[in-house]
């Protein structure tokens, strides 16, 4: 089996996944991503049995080119945004993700840019290494009303993250559990826009898609209270750049913490990078030595069973691995998938 693993994450962070994947005796190509279709273009041409990969172009010229020896794709990760899903079920490719493994850090990465913002704690930190004494000052992010687009796992821990700090919560989510709204004190709003209105912190865990796409924009920006801190944990795409930047120069936006842009990694006159009271990060939110294993051995033990055909993977597009489950899943549908 010859096998592309891209994922940095995966490659950098030590854990059981590093042994447990060269005992497969598998030929392993290694390359950094995420990587472009371009480049992903250049690779197929090695014929590959499998992708473990990231965030990487797997666009459907990339897969074509693959075809026919390409047989599973295993994403390290939840986002499936840069993988052409039509394609791989016309293709019949199974593709295979990590659900439930990197919630807990990604809420906590969004509770650190969010104090990082409301207590200047960069801006400050950064003076203080330059001999400057720089006593800004911040604000308290109790009694503030924490506003979560996409109450998922990610939206569910952040929210319990936000009562503890004594922060009202409101949300919005199709999919809405009443069991932890109530738990939590989570106030349902029937739309969107009913959040961005009220709330004086708005947290992004949403899927990127036709929907969601440069969601965050000048007009709807214009509907939110002035000086809102708006996170961004999800991905860059959400968020029009060049209106966030308007918006930060102009105080509209109090401060923009994102851990996603729309250019990974950002060109050196990318516009947010000089954006007063914006706090970046190099997309790390899910990278922790914790989390990092949890991913990667799901990651893996998904793709070892699919080759296999034996035991349990998470399919997220539907295509049938080996025996198929009681009733056949629907395009999108995500959940295990027993093989046999």
């Amino acid at each position: 089996m010859k096998i592309l693993l891209t994922t940095c994450s995966y490659q950098d962070t030590p854990g059981p996944h590093h042994e447990l994947m060269e005992s497969q005796g598998w030929d392993i190509v290694r390359e950094r991503g995420p990587l472009p279709e371009s480049r992903m273009l250049e690779l197929a041409e090695q014929q590959f049995d499998a992708f473990l990969c990231g965030d990487d172009a797997i666009t459907r010229a990339v897969l074509e080119k693959c075809a026919p020896n390409l047989k599973i794709i295993s994403k390290y990760g939840i986002g499936l945004d840069k993988i052409d899903l039509p394609a791989t079920k016309d293709m019949n490719i199974p593709v295979l993700f990590t659900p439930g493994v990197n919630h807990t850090t990604v809420a906590e990465h969004t509770f650190g840019l969010l104090i990082g913002i409301t207590k200047h704690i960069v801006t400050t930190a950064a003076a203080a290494r330059q001999g400057e004494w720089l006593r800004l000052t911040g604000h308290e992010i109790a009694d503030k009303t924490m506003g979560i687009i996409g109450l998922g796992r990610i939206g569910k821990e952040v929210a319990i993250r936000a009562k503890a700090f004594g922060m009202p919560i409101i949300a919005f989510d199709p999919y809405w559990d009443e069991k932890f709204a109530a738990e939590y004190g989570v106030k349902r709003c029937d739309t969107m826009d009913a959040v961005l209105t009220q709330a004086d912190v708005v947290s992004l865990h949403c899927n990127l898609n036709d929907e969601t796409r440069g969601m965050i924009r000048t007009s709807k920006i214009a509907e939110m209270k002035d000086g809102v801190v708006i996170l961004n944990c999800a991905r860059g795409e959400i968020v029009e750049t060049a209106d966030m930047v308007e918006a930060l120069k102009s105080g509209k936006v109090g401060g923009y913490g994102t851990d996603v842009l729309d250019e990974e990694p950002p060109s050196k006159d990318h516009p947010l990078l000089t954006a007063p009271n914006c706090v970046i990060t190099p997309h790390i939110g899910s990278r922790t030595y914790e989390s990092v294993p949890r991913q990667a051995m799901k990651s893996l033990t998904n793709l070892i069973n699919a080759l296999k055909g034996e035991g349990e993977c998470n399919c997220a597009n539907g295509v049938v691995i080996g025996s198929a489950p009681t009733s056949k899943p629907k395009a999108g549908w995500s959940g295990k998938v027993t093989i046999s």
